[in-house]
């Protein structure tokens, strides 16, 4: 993975962890007086999209180490891969508790 490779996913992963808006179009289409489709209404709405738990933590866990994952082995990474499973466990438990 190149230095901006890294850089598109780490800057996803921050925005996910604090949370983001995104637009949605719907559009609806029906048939005119000739069979053809065209556009009937066109909805453009504002989605706010909640701060991820996972995405959150994960940030706070690797700060600044963020890229070490690049230099680990498989094997490294198939035990942070379950001590990470491990810690959404944990929380996803707490999680339910308070619901």
């Amino acid at each position: 993975m190149d230095k901006k490779q890294k850089e598109k996913l780490s800057q996803a992963i921050y925005k996910k962890a604090l949370g983001y808006k995104s637009e949605e179009i719907v559009k609806e289409f029906g048939k005119n007086n000739d069979g053809e489709l065209e556009l009937i209404k066109q909805k453009t709405s504002t989605k706010h999209n909640s701060p991820d738990i996972s995405a959150a933590k994960l940030v706070l866990e690797l700060g600044e180490n963020f890229d070490d994952y690049d230099s680990m082995s498989i094997e490294q990474l198939q035990l942070e891969r379950d001590r990470l499973r491990e810690i959404y466990k944990i929380v996803k438990n707490k999680e339910n508790d308070i619901l």
